[in-house]
């Protein structure tokens, strides 16, 4: 019997060289141990850390590992979090048992490419790498991928991630005002000038794909 198809989900800290090392693990941590809990149900095998700033992951499906950066990104903003991550999503095959404790110690040839095409991403800007066996919907997902991380990467975590979070909690940005005790018509133009509509546009785009396979 030929071994299934299985989602893999790889990621590394981009730049993490250049930051603070004890502070940067602490937060990458955090942020993998929320997603890990948030979202327990959507893994075969749970996000491991597997040096200081990479992880990898097997996903039931493929909207739950979808569902999984999406909250990983979503966990890097509420906790303030001063990094990026750079992502491989493949289809592809694990030949051994897929450890549902631990992500480590499984081989296959799906694995194998997805550490490779990481290693490779380091070359270029896009922090969000696909790869399905369906090339159109591969394709479709790449470029909404690629779309979000325009919006993500423009915000800054000391002076955009508060009102991103509280947004991510809270759609009506006359409650956010509230919250934060500021003028709603500041926070209306907040909420235009981040993008902020078009970017959940775009959430319910990539969860749409994920969960349409004859796209």
């Amino acid at each position: 019997m030929k071994p299934s198809l299985n989602f893999i989900l790889m990621a590394d800290v981009i730049g993490s060289r250049k930051s603070d090392q004890n502070e940067l693990i602490q937060e990458f941590r955090k942020v993998t141990d929320n997603t890990n809990a948030s979202c327990h149900r959507h893994f075969l095998s749970p996000i491991t850390i597997t040096l200081g700033d990479e992880f990898q992951a097997v996903a039931k499906n493929l909207l739950s590992a979808i569902t999984i950066i999406l909250n990983l990104e979503e966990n890097i903003i509420a906790l303030n979090g001063e990094f990026h991550l750079r992502y491989v999503l493949l289809e592809g095959k694990i030949e051994t048992p897929i450890n549902p404790a631990i992500a480590y110690g499984m081989l296959g040839s799906g694995l194998t490419k997805a550490r490779e095409t990481l290693t490779g991403m380091k070359k270029n800007k896009s922090r969000f790498h696909v790869i399905l066996q369906d090339k159109a919907l591969e394709n479709a997902l790449q470029n909404a991928f690629i779309a979000l991380q325009g919006i993500i990467d423009d915000w800054r975590p000391d002076k955009d991630y508060y009102i991103v979070a509280k947004f991510l909690q809270n759609r009506d940005y006359k409650e956010v005002a509230l919250e934060l005790n500021k003028e709603r018509s500041l926070i209306w133009k907040r909420e235009k000038g981040l993008k902020l509509e078009e970017f959940f546009a775009l959430k319910k785009v990539i969860n749409y794909l994920g969960d349409n396979k004859d796209v």
